[in-house]
């Protein structure tokens, strides 16, 4: 295999990378705003319950671009 071809087949993957360090932000990102929240004591419920579900769904995306990312090892 040429080294071009193997630059190309490591577009993807770096793309997704790139999109997984996003979306780890993006989650700790919220993570510090329900944090915020709660110690302000002026926690809005309906607002919290949308936070911790949108934490929910980016701990979600990044556990399946990681399981892209990483081979099965099988032992």
């Amino acid at each position: 295999m040429s080294d071009e071809q193997h630059d190309l087949e490591e577009i993807p993957q770096l793309e997704q990378r790139g999109r997984l360090a996003i979306l780890r932000q993006e989650h700790r990102d919220l993570d510090a705003a329900i944090a915020a929240l709660l110690q302000s004591g002026l926690s809005d419920a309906l607002q919290l319950q949308r936070l911790k579900k949108k934490k929910l769904l980016l701990k979600d995306k990044i556990a399946e671009l990681e399981d892209a990312l990483l081979p099965d090892i099988i032992a």
